[in-house]
């Protein structure tokens, strides 16, 4: 099979390697659609993100899709669960899988990702994609989730008023999923123009750069908004954060630094007495996120606007880097690796 490896700081190699077996439990999957996170973007770009570094060549892409290729669930379009917790320790046992200190993340430490044609994983963590839901609308699945999770820890009220500090695809996703929960405003704050319009085409009713953002506090008579969510992972957004929370509320944090270091004006969140929760993945919000796409009450469609064949994955990443688009995703076609399991599967479709 064919797989994209980071080596180091900006080296990713398309490789061919050994085809997966799939182990007890695990399900062997064709990986049809890749998106590239920002995170991603930190291992590319720096070598590692927070205190996690690049030790061995690494398969990035933990947003993904694909084709079951065996068992009685071969032919079955699925969004892959990247998490895989140990489901025994305590925060697993209380309901927080996504603390596990003892978690697997595809993409992450020693972990290899999505980015190569078969993968074998776990198969109560494939879930079912509905013909509704395309195979690169699948792999915005899993920012999606994050951004459910991110309004969980938000505590939104039905009419409450919502910032959202950054308009990248986990912002844009926020935009549309706080309408659904029953926010009456929605916010963005986003230095980019293409993002601030597609923020405006999917629902906010304001989006200005970080420099108007006093105009979001004018727009609610002064008061600030209900609840804020942070997904910039900078500290300039975070401040802005605090600076539209009304007194009180709860400003979550689910931007990832480029160092593994965030700071902020203790003043404004001490004399509001701001909650802050920071913000990790998500919980088992899978079933959920399928089920407002299903529903289109969350285009994810719309967010995919550039594509590569995985050859290009190095050109995937440059372009994700340049923020020219809203997402990038890697697709792969099938007949790159073993073939045989690949057109079977494809015939029981």
């Amino acid at each position: 099979m064919r797989v994209a490896r980071l080596f180091g700081i900006g080296d990713i190699r398309v490789q061919s390697e050994p085809d997966p077996l799939p182990g007890p439990d695990e399900s062997l999957v064709r990986v049809t659609a890749v998106g590239i996170c920002g995170s991603d973007l930190h291992w590319f770009g720096e070598g590692g993100i927070g205190d996690a570094a690049l030790t061995r060549p690494l398969v990035l892409g933990h947003e993904y899709a694909g084709v079951i290729l065996d068992g009685p669930r071969a032919g079955t379009r699925v969004a892959i669960d990247p998490a895989l917790p140990c489901g025994h320790c305590e925060s697993c046992v209380e309901g927080n899988p996504n603390l596990c200190l003892a978690i697997r993340f595809a993409g992450h430490g020693h972990s290899d990702g999505g980015l190569r044609e078969l993968i074998s994983w776990p198969s109560h963590r494939l879930h079912d994609l509905p013909d509704t839901i395309s195979d690169a609308g699948g792999a915005v699945l899993e920012p999606l989730g994050v951004a459910i999770h991110a309004i969980d820890l938000a505590h939104l009220r039905i009419g409450g008023t919502v910032a959202v500090i950054g308009a990248g695809p986990i912002g844009l996703l926020l935009v549309q999923a706080v309408r659904a929960a029953g926010a009456s405003a929605v916010f963005v704050v986003e230095p980019l123009p293409h993002r601030r319009q597609a923020a405006i085409d999917r629902g906010a009713d304001l989006a200005v750069p970080p420099a108007e953002a006093q105009s979001i506090v004018d727009a609610t008579a002064g008061r600030g908004v209900d609840a804020a969510i942070e997904i910039a992972g900078t500290d300039d957004a975070v401040d802005t954060a605090l600076r539209l929370a009304r007194p009180g509320v709860r400003v979550v944090l689910a931007g990832i630094p480029d160092q593994d270091r965030t700071s902020f004006s203790a003043s404004t969140a001490r004399r509001k007495g701001l909650t802050i929760m920071m913000s990790r993945r998500m919980r088992e919000v899978y079933p959920r996120a399928i089920a407002l796409a299903r529903a289109g009450v969350v285009d994810v469609e719309s967010l995919v606007t550039e594509r590569f064949e995985l050859a290009d994955a190095a050109d995937a990443f440059a372009a994700a880097q340049a923020r020219r688009s809203l997402k990038t995703v890697v697709e792969i076609k099938a007949g790159g690796g073993t073939g045989d399991p690949a057109s079977a599967a494809e015939a029981d479709r």
